[in-house]
């Protein structure tokens, strides 16, 4: 698995040990009982945590007792009837074309690292990519010449994505302009998008980047990296693609999680039985 999931799945088991510890001494794997994680749950929902971040942990949590099943460490899974908290479908805020253009305008160009930005969240748009996907993008990747960027998604699982050409002009102006007049740290040598001490960009640099540009337009959207991925996939969708293709660009393994990030507003909806159904 990537580092970031084996993070959060070693943090499910600190937070149930941290729990145990609770009392005065912390309980063995063996010595928690299903009534036992019930108070867990109560306490991480005491916490403040949502639905979503609950049903993770808990996943994380059941995860583990199946492990320790299978080591032959317990006996019993105590999990094994944990409920997970109901999660609705959460449609995420999504940029118009115009809100990506006025972010992006709005970024400083005067300064080397607004280059930088104006290639990265083009970039972002262009190909629909996790953040982790872009602070990760290679020069060796990058196949501007024929319109693609091989990209290392979840479980290190590489795919081909088309790049379209307002975004390879920008990387070209970006490495050419800035990333070659920059003295670059062993390691990052390969590494597309640089900060400016020539070290690989961090997930949250770039989160802060584009939270910067929202205040700086008043956008009164929460947003992040993520958002840019969720509109590229629903102006395609909304301008007729195919969602098998976007399923394929975005790497997604089912395409349900992709519908999930491909909702159609009502007027496109509307609008597609206007046009489509024999009776409208």
């Amino acid at each position: 698995m990537s580092v970031n999931s084996v993070q959060a799945y070693i943090h499910d088991v600190s937070l149930l040990e941290n729990f145990t510890a609770l009392d005065g001494g912390k309980l063995s794997p063996s010595e928690i009982n299903h009534n036992r994680l019930q108070d867990f749950i109560r306490w991480i929902n005491e916490l403040g945590m949502g639905a979503r971040s609950q049903a993770r942990i808990i996943s994380g949590i059941k995860g583990f007792f199946k492990y320790l099943l299978l080591e032959n460490v317990i006996q019993n899974d105590p999990s094994q009837l944990l409920e997970t908290p109901k999660i609705g479908r959460q449609l995420p805020d999504t940029l118009s074309v115009e809100e990506i253009n006025s972010l992006i305008e709005a970024i400083d160009l005067s300064k080397p690292e607004g280059t930088r930005n104006k290639a990265m969240l083009e970039t972002l748009y262009s190909c629909g990519l996790r953040v982790s996907e872009l602070v990760g993008l290679r020069l060796s990747n990058l196949h501007l010449e024929i319109g693609f960027v091989k990209v290392t998604g979840k479980g290190n699982k590489e795919r081909l994505v088309p790049i379209g050409s307002v975004a390879i002009k920008n990387i070209r102006i970006y490495l050419n302009e800035i990333r070659n007049r920059q003295q670059i740290i062993s390691g990052s040598e390969d590494i597309v998008f640089l900060n400016k001490r020539g070290r690989y960009l961090t997930r949250i640099m770039v989160f802060t980047i584009i939270k910067q540009l929202a205040e700086k337009i008043n956008l009164k959207k929460s947003i992040s990296p993520h958002t840019f991925r969720h509109s590229f996939a629903t102006h395609l969708i909304e301008g007729g693609a195919d969602l098998r293709a976007v399923q394929e660009m975005l790497g997604h393994e089912s395409i349900t999680t992709t519908e999930i990030y491909t909702h159609l507003d009502r007027d496109y909806l509307r609008q597609s039985i206007i046009q489509h159904h024999p009776r409208a």
